[in-house]
């Protein structure tokens, strides 16, 4: 009997996993004080896979997470995403990874409290180079796609917990990324 997961693999022609993760590790601090939050991690993920992670609480989730979008470096092992070795990239190269690839939902939504919620839905196309009247329009495509068209004009102070999370995940959606990581979703 063959793995339902081999047997479609060899129906279809090979393509390159979007991440190449081997012997991955992350230490805080040093000495007596250095936690151990990953410690060699070996990870395949193919175009199109869902994964979810399950785990206790400091378990590494998140830290995992943060590596594999580009927001924290691993001290140990490599990461790959297509032909980028996130572990040896610049500052600019992982901005641009980010800005290009990555759309984040994190755990505690980090909507910036002054803002509407169609300025944080805005916020990563910031970083691109699409007009005032295009960044708006594609906040407004992404508020649609959540149900919150109708409460863009509003502060999160302003919106219920699922508002404000469906809020997070149209700002993560807005750049259309390749790959989307949610932390707690």
């Amino acid at each position: 009997h063959v793995p339902k997961r081999q047997s479609l693999a060899r129906m279809t022609p090979a393509r390159p996993p979007v991440f190449e993760v081997r012997g991955l590790e992350r230490t805080y601090g040093v000495g007596a004080a250095a936690v151990q939050a990953l410690r060699g991690i070996d990870l395949h993920i193919d175009p199109g896979e869902l994964l979810v992670l399950l785990g206790p609480s400091g378990s590494g989730k998140s830290t995992l997470l943060n590596i594999l979008g580009g927001l924290d470096r691993p001290t140990g092992g490599a990461v790959r995403f297509g032909e980028l070795d996130l572990g040896a990239a610049d500052d600019a190269a992982l901005t641009d990874y980010r800005r290009h690839h990555v759309g984040f939902v994190f755990q505690f939504y980090n909507l910036m409290p002054t803002l509407t919620a169609q300025k944080n839905v805005e916020l990563p196309l910031l970083l691109t180079k699409l007009s005032s009247a295009q960044r708006k329009q594609n906040a407004e495509i992404a508020l649609r796609l959540v149900g919150l068209d109708e409460r863009g004009k509003h502060r999160p102070a302003e919106l219920s917990g699922g508002q404000q999370q469906r809020v997070a995940i149209a700002r993560a959606i807005v750049n259309q990324p390749k790959v989307l990581f949610a932390d707690e979703p």
